[in-house]
């Protein structure tokens, strides 16, 4: 098994904001193909797009925060494909807007106009899954019925492999569902089970404490799932990139020993 294996910048986001150039440099020499942003740390996108092609790094794909790409979707989504992004993404979608809430219709409305700017733009739009889409609505997972509800030319996934774990659903039978519209998927290891104080390991919450129940975020490979099987089902379902992504540091490490471990443990597998 061969797959082009990305970083989410973000696990990495304290080395990014202090030296983004510095930080690109070293993922690349720990093996990895490709990046995703989530935010530019204050660059230019011209910047950006020439520090990875000096370092010799795809920039695959940024997550952008909705709210951002709704209020401008044009200028906010040229900056992204001037990195030379293949893709975009939606992170998550607030409560109000989320299947089932009261802004849900206008979401899609808004989702559909920022997949067809993207695809002018060359870029495919995609959404990012968290656990909270895993609620059925109508007998549906509210992820269920976000994809259903958008032409897939539109809205491609972005599965979050540890979110849909932490949701209650198989991510190997979840991946395989969206064979076709899975072009790139997040790898994630964890350990522990879903509590109240997961979402303080995000990043969002200052605040949260070293460790909130016994949820944990771990390198690839060093967590409870199944990364074999996993990779073979996005070989599968067609993804063209896989991305690790690891909100918050553990076992000891610096956010840069756990990527390095993670790369090391696909390596040992042969990816």
């Amino acid at each position: 098994m061969k797959m082009l294996i990305a970083l989410q910048v973000y696990s990495v986001r304290q080395d990014a904001e202090a030296d983004l150039k510095g930080t690109l440099q070293t993922i690349k020499d720990m093996g990895y193909d490709g990046v995703e942003f989530a935010g530019l740390y204050g660059h230019t996108p011209e910047q950006v797009r020439t520090w990875c092609e000096q370092i010799g790094l795809t920039p695959i794909s940024a997550h952008v925060p909705y709210p951002d790409m709704i209020a401008d979707p044009e200028g906010v989504l040229s900056d992204y494909a001037s990195i030379g992004c293949s893709y975009v993404a939606i992170p998550w979608l607030g409560e109000e807007e989320r299947p089932g809430g009261a802004g849900f219709s206008e979401a899609l409305a808004h989702i559909r106009t920022l997949g067809a700017v993207a695809k002018d733009k060359g870029m495919q739009l995609l959404y990012h899954n968290h656990d909270f889409e895993f609620v059925r609505l109508q007998g549906v997972y509210g992820l269920d019925m976000l994809y259903d509800s958008v032409p897939s030319e539109l809205l491609a996934t972005e599965l979050d492999t540890c979110w849909v774990n932490v949701g209650g659903a198989d991510p190997v039978a979840y991946l395989r569902k969206y064979t076709g519209r899975a072009p790139v998927v997040h790898l994630k290891d964890f350990v522990g089970t879903k509590n109240e104080h997961m979402y303080e390991l995000i990043g969002t919450d200052e605040k949260a404490p070293e460790r909130p129940g016994d949820f944990e975020f771990r390198p690839v490979g060093h967590g409870v799932q199944d990364m074999p099987s996993i990779l073979r089902a996005a070989e599968e379902a067609g993804a063209s990139w896989c991305v690790v992504e690891q909100d918050s540091p553990s076992l000891g490490k610096t956010p840069m020993e756990c990527a390095r471990m993670s790369m090391s443990y696909l390596r040992s597998i042969g990816v």
